[in-house]
């Protein structure tokens, strides 16, 4: 509880301090007029570089490691994952994606490479990127375009995990982000919660507790400043119907019906409709997700409308042989390079901008 009780307090200082100093000096540097706005997620499967960082367990990502991790192999990692970001919704949008958040990336000089890379650089992206808590060094970042999103202020916010016995279990954190979207205050919230490995019952309630201090978080900003719409999004290791996000993250999953505390989670009707973005055993799963503060998208005055949604997945990007035939075609088979982009599929939500 006193965890909560001060996460509140400073995000109502910092919010209520930030917004009022700093909306009116920007403003007038963001006057994009958009039509549609592109925000994605992407999980990018162990995207390391092949050095050996003495400070996390990378050493299989190396060319002495398990995975004989070369400079060839990262580098045909990078083009395949640009070729794949450089399409995002253009036939939505003539920009693709304007902010998109990934996860899985092991520091941001790998960001670095990626966005330099020439499938991406005419699009200008900026990095947002902080060291995680992980063990193994994998962290959250977002990439995004200047000339549409101007952040404020970011930072990694804790998750104290517990298990039944009381004890302390460290993961992952949360990569929150404040800033302007096409003129309209934004907090993001970006994701990688606790997987299932050792049963989805056994780590149920580690994905639960992860899901509460992202409501808090992003209950504790609307109340300091209600026109502030928020972003919730990741790889949730939970799909859409489950506990974690339903409830305690209390979504909704039609637009219409969504109350004002709720948030918006336009990815439960393809599940329903069995779409999925990593698949295990031939079943799927939807864990990668993009939610929203309902009132951010219903409201009149706020700008933006809900647009359209999808699971991004092409032809290339679907294994078409062996064991993981007809699932995302993947990195790794083990420790065989397999030529393939990420084992999840990337998810993309569209904005209607009003325009000026």
């Amino acid at each position: 509880m006193v965890f909560f009780q001060s996460i509140r307090y400073c995000f109502h200082l910092i919010f209520g301090l930030f917004f009022l100093v700093n909306v009116t000096a920007v403003q007038s540097q963001n006057k994009i007029k958009a039509e549609i706005l592109g925000i994605g997620f992407y999980n990018l499967e162990n995207l390391f570089d092949t050095l050996d960082d003495p400070e996390t367990q990378d050493e299989e990502f190396t060319p002495r490691g398990a995975k004989v991790w070369t400079q060839d192999k990262y580098n045909d990692k990078i083009e395949k994952l640009a070729s794949v970001i450089k399409d995002f919704g253009l036939h939505y949008s003539t920009r693709g994606a304007d902010i998109l958040g990934v996860c899985e990336i092991e520091n941001r000089q790998v960001l670095k490479d990626l966005i330099e890379h020439p499938f991406l650089k005419p699009m200008q992206y900026d990095i947002i990127h902080h060291e995680s808590f992980d063990p193994r060094g994998i962290d959250l970042a977002f990439i995004y375009k200047p000339k549409v999103f101007i952040p404020f202020s970011s930072g990694m916010v804790t998750i104290n995990l517990t298990n039944k016995s009381g004890e302390s279990k460290p993961t992952r954190g949360i990569l929150m982000v404040t800033g302007l979207l096409a003129g309209q205050k934004v907090c993001l919230l970006l994701n990688h919660w606790p997987s299932r490995r050792g049963g989805e019952g056994a780590t149920k309630e580690f994905r639960i507790q992860s899901a509460l201090v992202n409501r808090h978080l992003a209950d504790s900003v609307r109340m300091a400043n209600p026109d502030c719409g928020i972003i919730i999004m990741g790889d949730l290791n939970d799909n859409p119907n489950n506990e974690s996000v339903k409830s305690s993250l209390n979504s909704c999953d039609q637009i219409d019906k969504c109350t004002k505390e709720q948030y918006f989670n336009p990815f439960y009707k393809n599940f329903m409709q069995g779409e999925g973005t990593l698949a295990h055993n031939n079943s799927w799963h939807l864990f990668d997700q993009i939610l929203f503060s309902s009132d951010f998208i219903q409201k009149e005055n706020s700008g933006f409308k809900f647009y359209q949604n999808h699971v991004y997945r092409k032809a290339f990007m679907i294994e078409d042989q062996g064991h993981y035939r007809n699932h995302p075609k993947r990195t790794f088979s083990g420790d065989v390079y397999n030529y393939g982009y990420s084992d999840h599929f990337p998810v993309l939500v569209f904005l209607k901008k009003n325009l000026d």
